[in-house]
């Protein structure tokens, strides 16, 4: 798989969340092109793949990988806790050329290690093994993972199984990765914070990163692996200060006061990023249910970062506003958009 900046692109929807929103989602891959990204992920935990019907998963895939064909490097999203699912959903999208499909540990059924290998990999990599598959490890939402030992057994059975996103947010599981699975194969960043730690590290030496901040600042994000991998480490963790209060939304913890006293409230991917684009102008339309809207503290935390890092460094969310023909300082000061994006209350 080669090496840089994916974006693990956000499924934009109408207002009412009830059906895609096509004309934005195209505009959104031309925003990530013309910025420079790597590649793009179509249907993945941030393009809310488990709220969208097979019909629409396949549209988005359709869309995305007619879009890219040529200009940039494409993911589909395609795994499951169902085998026979992932199977057909594999093969609509190597029918639409995609270059890779992205396979997330089968969740809630909790197989073992041993049998997402055997089951759910490896017959998915032996059907389709003109396509890469990337298993995509992220135990803190699937409750399962498929273990060091056993990916190196698919990349020494499967030439199509070189890459891994890896998400466990464990730095010793992903050096057992590499000792593992030796230095040809990828290892790519699911976790946006970990992104520099897991290039630099010499007994990890990531390829890049699957990136949800991406979404909205793709240049600056993509320029931040291109400069680790160019060897300049003090412009990368200069760059990487400046993007930190961005990352750091990728799930935003507040306490909430409730009639039964304090509680902690976690928004999580996607709804941070997806705020975020809203308050910047770029479609994106809510989440759909069960996830929902932000807490008005979680409002505030997504705008100090946004306001921090555009006075740091406009070049970041520049070119967004630039795109979508906003003005991104006046966005984020106009109190009239927030109302529609947290609840009134806890």
């Amino acid at each position: 798989m080669k090496a840089g900046c994916y974006t693990a692109l956000v499924t934009p929807f109408v207002k009412d969340g009830s059906q895609l929103d096509r004309q934005g989602l195209e505009r959104l891959v031309e925003f990530q092109i013309e910025n420079g990204i790597t590649g793009i992920l179509a249907v993945g935990t941030t393009g809310e793949s488990p709220t969208l019907g097979w019909q629409e998963h396949n549209q988005v895939v359709e869309i995305v990988a007619g879009r890219v064909k040529g200009r940039c490097l494409c993911i589909a999203g395609t795994g499951s806790n169902n085998t026979t699912e992932a199977l057909e959903a594999t093969g609509h999208a190597v029918a639409h050329d995609v270059d890779a499909v992205l396979l997330v540990d089968p969740y809630y059924n909790g197989p073992s290690s041993l049998e997402i290998r055997r089951e759910y990999v490896a017959p998915i990599a032996e059907a389709y093994p003109g396509v890469r598959v990337i298993p995509y490890v992220i135990p803190g939402r699937t409750g399962t993972q498929l273990l060091p030992e056993d990916l190196a057994i698919l990349a020494q059975r499967y030439s199509n199984v070189d890459t891994v996103k890896e998400a466990t947010g464990d730095l010793e599981n992903m050096k057992r990765t590499r000792r593992c699975c030796g230095p040809d194969f990828n290892i790519f960043s699911g976790d946006d914070a970990l992104t520099y730690t897991m290039m630099t590290d010499p007994d990890i030496k990531a390829a890049g990163v699957i990136s949800v901040i991406s979404n909205v600042a793709p240049g600056a994000v993509a320029r931040m692996v291109e400069t680790i991998a160019m060897g300049d480490l003090q412009g990368a963790e200069a760059l990487k200060k400046d993007l930190d209060p961005l990352f750091n939304l990728v799930v935003v913890k507040t306490a909430e006061s409730s009639p039964a006293g304090e509680v902690m409230c976690r928004a999580r991917n996607p709804l941070p990023i997806k705020t975020l684009m809203a308050l910047l102008g770029m479609p994106a339309g809510p989440c759909r249910r069960p996830l929902g809207k932000m807490t008005a503290k979680g409002l505030e935390k997504v705008l100090a970062a946004a306001r921090q890092v555009h006075s740091a460094n406009p070049d970041i969310l520049g070119p967004a506003g630039e795109f979508f023909g906003v003005d991104i300082e006046a966005r984020l000061a106009d109190e009239s958009l927030h109302r529609d994006l947290i609840y009134p209350e806890y």
